[in-house]
Parts: structure tokens; C-alpha cells; sequence
């Protein structure tokens, strides 16, 4: 067995980031220093995450790590852990086989957004409209990407625990006369509009063609990136509405998330597209959806909103976790792996 505890790891840490595109890592030498930053994976490089691991990082570093805290896309059931937006499958009891590890724990991607929430430092965060943090208050963090990750982050007994789970595929539905004449060119999934049909990459392309659709226009730009661009710049008409109608959703599903975990202690936008739209986001639409929810819209007025700028919020959070376990009530049982 490692030289750990139930509430430590044994050092060098590998941390990890794991998301539909990109794998991210960071080594942790010990409980006192920053992570080593190493270079991005893309998940589509390697047939399994082993190969990528040996080929990607412990190929490349003279520092051999010991333990592995990875937080996946995707629920975490049993010995092997599917990915949901990409192809590898998690097999911790390979890693422990074939890496030289001692101990592995996996927890949810957003689990990791949650931990890199409870303390952020200043400069990594923007708010977004008004409100005040109440310390040791419970916290919301959401993140449209690959998907739409949802988690909380409540205080209790002198400790922050991360609640996971899978809010993005909440119920979401129109309420604007605008709204109507969209959605019925939506597409949905299994007859129903779940968030993440709009709330996320994919989603942008979804709500675009849609918005085109309403105007009896020919959708003409090819990709996410393309509607972001053309919207910041004001370059395309549907492309600016798209992204003001994505904020404005955006705002009601974290409203929707805050008013469940009666989050005082803030709501935090996380991931890569909030980043890129940050100028969309601090627009009126995405605060006023937000607070647009009566007979509760005063006390959401209270409610912060942050957009989280810190580019690797998740491995942030990982650190902290790995250095101090005992500081987070994180379940392992059924998600720690030891040799």
C-alpha cells in the first residue's frame, strides 16, 4: 500500500483535466509548490487515455508520478468510466498496472470547477453585474463547452463539498414571443430541449441555424467559431442574436441553478466559450435573465454573477484538492483506486 492516509495522496501528483477535446495536465511535486503546466492533449491523438498518459507525459518528464487525480466528462460507475463526449474509457486498474501508479481517484469534470471556486483569487474572475459574495455560502458553478456542465459547491462542518451531477440537461423552453418563432427549428434530443442542445459548442451552431431558419435566411457561416467571431465584431445580423440569445439562456439556466442551491455565495460561468464571450456576457441580456425570476427577482438582484478567467480553473481546483484532501468533502468511495 502507498505511504498515504485516506485524506492524502502520495507525491508526485498527476493531475487532469479530461474533456471531450482536450486532455489537460499538471504535475504536483509536493503539498507546497505550483503545478508544472505540461502541454494539452487532444483526446482524438491517442486510442486510450494509457497511450496518451505514457506517450503525451511520463515519456517527457523526468518526474514520475506516484498518484493520479483525474476529473472526467462523464458519470464515474464501476472499474471503467465511458467518456460522454469522447472516445476513450477511463480503466483506473490499467493506470495502476501499466503506469506505475499507486493510487488513482477520479472525480467529475465539474466536481474540479467546484473545488477551483471555493477561494478564487481576484484577478481570476470578472463579475457580472451586481451582487455580493456571502462567504460560506453555497456557490453554483456552470460551464457551456463540449457540453453544459453544472455543479454546486456547498459549506458544511467546516468544510466545502462539491455536489455533482448532470444540470445541464435540465428542461429549457421559450418564454418570448422571439423564443416561439425559434424553437421550432431547434433540434432537440429525444423529443425534448435539453440546456446543453443550446448551451454549449454544438449548441451555438443549433441556436444559429434556428435563429436563420426564423428569418427564412440560409445559415452561411460553418462553425462555432465562426458565429462567436461574427457576433463580437458585428459582422453577421443572426450571428449577433445568436450569441444575445445564448447569454439570455445562459442567464435563465443559471438563475434556474442558483435558485436551487440558494447560491449566495455567487454563480460562476466557467470554460473556454464563456471566456470567448465575455464581451456578450457583460451586455444587460444575460444579468437580466438571470435576475428575471419572480416572485424571486429581488433576492436575485443579491445573487453575484462571475465569469471565471483563470485558463485552467479545473487543474486549480485539483491542486488545491491534492495538496489539502482533508480541507474538501470529496467522496472517493467507488472513485479511488489503490495498488
Amino acid at each position: 500500500m502507498p505511504n498515504a492516509s485516506e485524506h492524502s495522496f502520495p507525491f508526485p501528483i498527476l493531475i487532469g483535466d479530461i474533456g471531450g477535446t482536450n486532455a489537460r495536465f499538471a504535475l504536483l511535486t509536493d503539498a507546497y509548490g505550483e503545478p508544472k503546466q505540461l502541454a494539452p492533449i487532444r483526446t482524438g491523438d491517442f486510442a486510450t487515455i494509457e497511450e496518451a498518459m505514457q506517450k503525451g507525459i511520463l515519456d517527457k518528464t523526468s518526474v514520475q508520478p506516484r498518484s493520479a487525480i483525474l476529473a472526467v466528462a462523464g458519470p464515474i460507475k464501476g472499474d471503467e468510466i465511458p467518456l460522454t463526449n469522447a472516445g476513450w474509457v477511463i480503466r483506473p486498474k490499467d493506470m495502476l498496472a501499466g503506469l506505475g501508479l499507486e493510487d488513482v481517484l477520479v472525480i467529475n469534470d465539474f466536481e474540479a470547477q467546484a473545488l477551483a471556486i471555493a477561494a478564487p483569487a481576484d484577478q481570476d474572475v470578472v463579475q457580472i453585474g451586481g451582487g455580493a459574495v456571502r462567504p460560506f455560502h453555497s456557490r453554483v458553478v456552470l460551464g457551456p463547452g463540449t457540453g453544459l456542465g453544472v455543479a454546486g459547491l456547498v459549506y458544511a462542518q467546516h468544510t466545502w463539498i462539491p455536489v455533482p451531477g448532470e444540470g445541464g440537461h435540465v428542461d429549457i423552453g421559450p418564454r418570448t414571443e422571439r423564443d416561439f418563432r425559434i424553437w421550432p427549428f431547434l433540434e432537440p434530443i429525444e423529443g425534448r430541449m435539453a440546456g446543453e442542445q443550446i448551451l454549449c459548442g454544438r449548441g451555438i451552431m443549433n441556436l444559429y441555424r434556428a435563429v436563420c431558419a426564423a428569418n427564412g435566411e440560409e445559415a452561411v457561416l460553418a462553425d462555432q467559431a465562426a458565429v462567436t467571431t461574427s457576433a463580437l465584431s458585428g459582422a453577421d445580423a443572426a450571428a449577433v442574436e445568436t450569441v444575445s440569445l445564448f447569454a439570455t439562456y445562459l442567464g435563465r439556466v443559471a438563475g434556474d441553478m442558483a435558485l436551487i442551491f440558494m447560491a449566495r455565495g455567487g454563480v460562476f460561468l466557467a470554460g473556454g466559450i464563456s471566456q470567448k464571450i465575455l464581451p456578450a456576457l457583460t451586455k444587460p441580456e444575460f444579468r437580466a435573465a438571470f435576475e428575471d425570476k419572480a416572485p424571486h427577482s429581488a433576492l436575485m438582484r443579491t445573487i453575484p454573477t462571475f465569469a471565471v478567467i483563470h485558463p485552467m480553473a479545473a487543474l486549480s481546483g485539483l491542486a488545491a484538492f491534492a495538496r489539502t484532501p482533508r480541507d474538501f468533502g470529496v467522496a472517493m468511495e467507488g472513485r479511488r483506486w489503490r495498488r
